[in-house]
């Protein structure tokens, strides 16, 4: 696969120019439901959250809706962010991050992902999951969504499968859940995995 693209796809102004041309098919205006149900379960508010790669980052949304006070969004693209601090004009200035999430150095209970793996060239991925074991505290978890369908050169967004995000991330991350969404939108039932991975005291 052409690592260019890959390139492309993290250069901060990539990102920019699909939110100011509003390119943002990804972008269904509300919680992800498998990521929402999950937020329903947490019942620790003081959770120290990351949501990178966050867009409007209405998971956040949610979090905040939801009383927890520990959230963090980080992105490369200035306008989502915008957004999501005039959405939300009490919450913490220096929880909103524009980074590169490969430059990010702190750390956290849970990392929520949706639509941000699936955006980066597969070249990336081993150094996703590297980087997510970094960002996390012992035991802390990395859950969410990842796309079920046939990896191509064509993206974003880049698909996968069951096997093979086994086969990434089990190294440095216990497996805990990674099945089919049973509660998608309409327009990506069937081509949804929700999942819990939970990172290992030590791997290798």
């Amino acid at each position: 696969m052409d690592f260019k693209k890959s390139k492309q796809c993290l250069h901060k102004h990539y990102w920019e120019k699909k939110y100011t041309e509003e390119k943002v098919v990804w972008d269904i205006g509300t919680v992800s439901k498998p990521i929402a149900d999950y937020i329903n379960s947490l019942q620790n508010k003081n959770l120290k959250i990351l949501i990178p790669g966050a867009g409007n980052a209405y998971e956040a949304d949610f979090l905040v809706e939801k009383g927890f006070n520990n959230v963090f969004v980080l992105d490369f693209a200035e306008n989502p962010l915008k957004n999501f601090k005039n959405r939300n004009v009490e919450f913490p200035e220096e929880h909103v991050i524009q980074q590169d999430f490969f430059e990010h150095t702190q750390t956290y209970d849970i990392i929520i992902e949706h639509v941000f793996f699936c955006a980066l060239h597969p070249a990336l991925r081993k150094k996703y999951v590297e980087k997510m074991y970094e960002l996390l505290n012992p035991s802390g978890l990395l859950i969410g969504v990842l796309f079920d369908f046939e990896l191509s050169e064509e993206g974003p967004p880049y698909g996968g499968s069951i096997e093979e995000y086994t086969n990434l991330f089990s190294e440095k991350f216990h497996i805990k859940k990674l099945e089919k969404c049973y509660n998608s939108i309409k327009p990506r039932f069937g081509r949804e995995l929700f999942f819990i991975f939970e990172k290992k005291y030590e791997y290798g």
